[in-house]
């Protein structure tokens, strides 16, 4: 058995009772949270004691919805200034030309990103395997940055040929991807509390597979326990390809291939109407909310407030690498409360200011810092469906970050959980996964850091030199 003592922190629970304890702390038993409370009520001795005075600490960052290997493709000049069907057509002809190797390399890339930003768990959707990669070089590299992954079997099926807006090249037979895929859940699957690595499948989109994948990738999800993911709803484009193909809008097609329920949850969300979010709420889907790549795409801004007036569970997404251009959750949580009060102000914004902390009166409408970080982390938690993580609470993994509060950036600062999300989003000094430390002093402890620039540079510049 090994110990690990956190003290002294401004501890953030983000439990039921949304503790904030200012001298606080954590006695960790092999990687679970035995006891949690002022320092002083705590054990004074572990195998290992951190004294995090003028730190911060929050539960793990929840990522919901990326794609790791877009790393490689950041800042394509041809797919700056692109909206979405555009930016994926300028992008799958280089994305074909990826090797194992290169799945590799941008998820330990992309994972130790999030871990800088305060990241224990991501959900990826790798849905393109092209000259022999696999689902499994991902889980691969996750494992040794220490992470925890649920790892999405994504795939396209319905090429150009047949009417999607991918090209045949990058698509695959539904026999193979339903093969490949009862074969990663049988493998790799693990549903226990604390488990590193978990399955999703997801075929990727409404223009990219056909309504029989959806349909038979949802029987076997259900067949053997594990949750489905696809993106929805994430542009007009989308909605009019939806209404032209299946005779349905995006929400109206997932409900008639079977795609609602809680098990499933949508990246973007953004095109729904008031109806369509009240059938999310009945069947208790779950939205992955991805603020800087709707912005950056120009997609649009996802109704988050009224979702989680509805009750529909919401997480945030860092999106793929090369829609937003980095991988850095706790930014995408400032994002998440800026974008929102944008929305607030195109619809008329009006409260009076209080004096109390964090808030305005009984008629405030903007979300505040503390909203927004429980969408990075309860929220996350359960979009993805794991009771485990997402707060600080006994019998939880030991999934943590902490921010050093006695940095330039939050000088003034005079509340310590929103200092981290209304300064500039900083990387983070302490990310602790299962009790493990994969950055400790702002440096990642699990990779060599400058190894993995240079060997992911390396492969980026041969994709665009093709």
């Amino acid at each position: 058995m090994t110990t690990l003592l956190i003290k002294n922190a401004y501890l953030v629970t983000i439990d039921d009772h949304q503790r904030e304890i200012p001298e606080g702390g954590l006695f960790i038993r092999d990687g679970v949270i035995e006891q949690i409370g002022a320092t002083h009520d705590l054990p004074s001795t572990a195998d290992e004691v951190l004294d995090l005075k003028g730190h911060v600490v929050l539960p793990g960052l929840v990522n919901t919805h990326h794609h790791f290997y877009q790393t490689l493709t950041r800042a394509v000049p041809a797919a700056q200034d692109a909206n979405l069907f555009n930016w994926l057509k300028t992008l799958y002809p280089i994305w074909a030309r990826f090797q194992p190797d290169d799945i590799f390399v941008s998820t330990q890339t992309a994972l130790a990103e999030l871990a800088l930003s305060g990241c224990t768990t991501a959900s990826d959707h790798l849905y393109l395997f092209p000259n022999g990669s696999k689902l499994d070089d991902e889980i691969a590299a996750a494992l040794e940055i220490g992470v925890r992954l649920q790892a999405s079997r994504g795939s396209m099926s319905l090429g150009e040929s047949k009417g999607g807006l991918p090209p045949d090249s990058v698509v695959d037979t539904e026999e193979n991807i339903l093969k490949d895929s009862q074969r990663l859940i049988e493998k790799y699957h693990d549903a226990k509390p604390g488990a590193m690595t978990q399955i999703v499948l997801a075929p990727c989109s409404p223009f990219s597979v056909t309504s029989d994948l959806m349909k038979q990738s949802a029987k076997m999800a259900r067949e053997y326990g594990v949750h489905l993911h696809t993106h929805l709803a994430e542009t007009e484009d989308e909605d009019q390809f939806c209404r032209r193909m299946f005779g349905h809008r995006p929400v109206g097609y997932m409900q008639e291939v079977d795609w609602v329920g809680g098990d499933v949850w949508f990246a973007h969300a953004v095109w729904v109407n008031d109806e369509e979010i009240k059938v999310f709420a009945k069947h208790h889907c779950g939205v992955a909310h991805c603020p800087t790549s709707n912005m950056r795409l120009a997609s649009g801004i996802a109704p988050v407030k009224e979702y989680r007036a509805a009750g529909v569970n919401v997480g945030l997404g860092v999106d793929g690498s090369a829609s937003n251009d980095g991988s850095h959750l706790l930014a995408e949580v400032r994002n998440a409360m800026l974008v929102s009060r944008v929305k607030e102000g195109l619809t008329g914004f009006s409260a009076s200011p209080s004096p109390s902390r964090g808030g305005q009166g009984e008629g405030r409408k903007l979300m505040t810092a503390r909203e927004a970080l429980h969408l990075g982390t309860r929220g996350g938690a359960a979009v993805l469906g794991r009771t485990d993580i997402g707060s600080l609470e006994v019998g939880k993994c030991a999934d943590f970050f902490a921010v050093n509060l006695n940095k330039l950036s939050y000088t003034g600062m005079h509340d310590p959980v929103s200092a981290v999300v209304f300064a500039q989003s900083m990387n983070v000094d302490y990310t602790v996964v299962g009790g493990k430390f994969v950055v400790k002093e702002g440096q990642l402890v699990t990779v060599n850091e400058h190894k993995l620039i240079e060997k992911h540079n390396k492969a980026a510049r041969r994709l665009l030199a093709g």
